[in-house]
């Protein structure tokens, strides 16, 4: 374990999206970095998005122009380096009479063509929802609409290969591990931590990070620093239903409050309907969907629909706290989606705070982040390289994921299509290291349920720091939705009969 005389470059707090790509960003730069987590990684916000790699088309009528053309120039330099977890998707905004008119539409649309550099992705068009795919489930009032490009990403696993990477450049990535205080000694960080399974641990380093996210503030206070910026803590709810259309479009819908919400196609046999927007007061221990926000989201629904889904529908809730800077909008869907990277020295060691960001600008966040200590920290000598260098599993073109789906299904013919295509959009080309030249299930462990098998679970666990039931149902992948109570179970008697798995030092 470092000490003093072998002090870590780096100490990153935090497990989220921008914390796993500070560590990578700075693993990848020659810095000696430790990661650390209080749970498990992505546990909070980063696993409660909306899924998207987007610009934030509603941003543009807040003004925020910096904000959305930063964000569109990052999504094809994220599909690039990860088109497994990440890839495009085609949105159709609807025309509803009385709320914002067709030509600010329009406008919206040239703008967000056009201000980020879009190279790959297609351009907006006008539809016909009398005509077009998309206007057979809707209403038949709707006739007029848009169709405009933005992306799509596996959120979860977005952080987890980043932590990953990092660790595969050398990284200590350390999960279920709290950050419980952290003072300066002699130029440097020493940080005092414990685990869930009562170890204690002292960590020293030249420079700490906090990323936080909505625990930013609380961190501060445990490293007795001021903050440089107030933070608005804003839940954000989302609903799952049995698939409401057999298309690949996804819908973005106005209402007459004046905020807007998706529907977008889900894990192949749901619907994911979100998100709401309302201040949150509560514990971020506990945070999860209201009836009203349900009922919120289920009566938007149905105002387009044809079909009307109501809280009997809904198979599935999840909900997310975004920190957002505190900048005295009245309404939570008007704060801003900005970031603000604060670099303190007072102390005489480097404290960089991360306020704030979206999913879709963590790498430039990071980038920037990193960036900022370069200067204070020698072994940070690399040059950016996160831009072109892909993930874990993400080293094949954009358009070759059909191909890849065909290269598993021929090598091993036993998986069913579905089961493919889920281990593509997962692993991509890192799924051959645990499929090896496998015949059948029984090479692979057994399959514990819905494709699920042995050897899926002992990566994982291996090398994504998984450890339990909801790591591998809800955030290594998504087959909570389809596992019964049996499955789970199943599961978990598996697991009780495993040993820990050591994951990456």
């Amino acid at each position: 374990m470092p000490d003093s005389a072998h002090p870590y470059d780096v100490i990153v707090v935090g497990g989220g999206v921008n914390g796993a790509g500070v560590a990578r960003d700075a693993a990848g730069r020659g810095a000696r970095v430790l990661l650390l987590e209080a749970g498990d990684l992505a546990r909070g916000t980063s696993s409660a998005s909306t899924k998207l790699i987007h610009g934030g088309l509603r941003y543009l009528e807040h003004y925020e122009f910096g904000l959305v053309r930063e964000a569109l120039k990052e999504r094809e330099t994220l599909w690039s380096i990860a088109p497994h977890i990440i890839w495009p998707l085609r949105f159709v905004l609807p025309y509803r009479n009385g709320l914002r008119p067709r030509w600010l539409l329009r406008l919206g649309l040239f703008l967000y063509d056009h201000i980020g550099g879009r190279k790959k992705l297609p351009a907006t068009r006008s539809i016909d929802l009398k005509r077009h795919v998309a206007g057979e489930p809707l209403q038949p009032k709707y006739a007029k609409a848009f169709e405009y490009s933005d992306g799509w990403v596996d959120d979860a696993r977005l952080v987890l290969l980043n932590a990953r990477d990092a660790a595969d450049k050398g990284a200590r990535v350390k999960t279920h591990t709290r950050a419980e205080l952290m003072r300066v000694e002699d130029g440097q960080w020493i940080v005092e931590a414990s685990d869930d399974r009562g170890h204690s641990y002292r960590f020293t380093g030249k420079s700490l990070v906090n990323a936080a996210g909505p625990a930013v503030l609380d961190l501060l206070a445990r490293a007795s620093a001021p903050p440089d910026y107030q933070m608005r803590l804003v839940r954000g709810s989302h609903i799952v239903v049995r698939k409401q259309f057999a298309h690949d479009y996804a819908y973005f819908f106005q209402l007459p409050d004046g905020r807007i919400f998706f529907a977008i196609p889900y894990e192949r046999d749901f619907t994911l309907i979100g998100t709401t927007d309302l201040d949150h007061d509560g514990p971020l221990s506990d945070v999860h969907a209201s009836a009203d926000e349900i009922d919120y989201l289920c009566e938007g629904a149905s105002q387009y629909f044809s079909a009307p889904i109501t809280a009997a529908d809904v198979v599935w809730t999840y909900s997310g706290v975004r920190p957002l800077i505190e900048d005295g909008s009245g309404r939570p869907e008007s704060a801003t989606r900005g970031y603000r990277i604060d670099l303190d020295l007072e102390e005489g060691a480097p404290l960089l705070t991360i306020y704030g960001g979206k999913i879709t600008s963590y790498r430039h966040v990071a980038e920037h982040a990193v960036d900022e200590l370069a200067g204070h920290i020698p072994a940070l000598k690399g040059k950016r390289w996160t831009a072109k260098a892909p993930l874990p599993g993400g080293d094949f073109p954009i358009d070759g994921a059909a191909a890849l789906r065909a290269g598993y299904k021929l090598a091993h013919p036993f998986l069913t299509g579905a089961t493919v295509d889920r281990i593509v959009k997962a692993y991509g080309t890192d799924a051959r290291q645990w499929l090896g030249e496998a015949d059948g299930w029984d090479a692979l462990g057994g399959e514990i349920a819905h494709g699920l098998c042995a050897a899926e679970v002992e990566w994982m666990m291996s090398r994504e720091w998984a450890r339990d039931v909801e790591d591998i149902l809800w955030r290594r992948s998504k087959l909570g939705l389809l596992f019964s109570d049996d499955d789970v179970a199943k599961l978990a008697a598996w697991l009780d009969t495993k040993r820990p798995v050591a994951p990456p030092a």
